[in-house]
């Protein structure tokens, strides 16, 4: 068997050829992936349910809109929390993320400064340490080499997440965003028509 070179904390960006419409114009942000398969969260599909309504305690930490969002089609009864821990040393560039400290109790990083929030822990233990939170409704997951085959059919995009990807306040121009800041021909591809027929 071929190894898998991870692409844990990644984003995943329909491209236009993508047909499957749980995915139209979806940004996905890849939690998990190796040789086992992938699992990751997608960050543009608020829903109209506020997360003080599913999850007491949590409403206070989720950043605006302080909605549930639907990770993918699978598992739609089960919430995952996904967060960003910041630093507290200014940089540069504004922001300078935690990479060896020791995480909070209820807080397992994924990548960089992005990781998963135990749901079941007191939001009050993990308050004081986040810096955004967005609840997700279900995932979207692939089994061994489903992702590998999807990538080869040209129906992803791979590009690097930013931490404001997690937490971004407009998540319906995400799509857009992600593919704008790239520095390559994919930047043009934020330009598509949503109905490329009415063109």
């Amino acid at each position: 068997m071929t190894e898998v070179s991870s692409l844990t904390g990644r984003l995943l960006v329909a491209t236009p050829a993508l047909s499957d419409p749980n995915f139209d114009r979806a940004v996905v942000l890849l939690l998990d992936h190796d040789e086992e398969g992938s699992l990751g969260v997608v960050l543009n599909r608020p829903t109209p349910v506020g997360v003080a309504d599913i999850l007491e305690g949590w409403g206070d930490l989720a950043g605006a809109p302080g909605v549930v969002f639907q990770g993918g089609p699978v598992s739609l009864d089960s919430a995952l929390g996904v967060a960003v821990v910041p630093g507290e040393e200014g940089t540069p560039s504004g922001i300078r993320f935690r990479t060896s400290r020791v995480d909070p109790v209820g807080f397992r990083r994924v990548h960089g400064a992005i990781g998963l929030v135990d749901l079941e822990a007191p939001p009050e233990l993990l308050s004081p340490a986040l810096g955004s939170l967005r609840i997700f409704a279900g995932y979207s997951g692939w089994g061994p080499g489903q992702l590998e085959t999807e990538l080869a059919d040209g129906a992803w995009y791979v590009v690097e997440s930013e931490p404001g990807d997690v937490s971004s306040p407009d998540p319906e121009r995400l799509w857009r965003a992600v593919l704008r800041r790239q520095r390559s021909e994919l930047a043009m591809v934020a330009t598509y028509p949503d109905d490329p027929s009415l063109n």
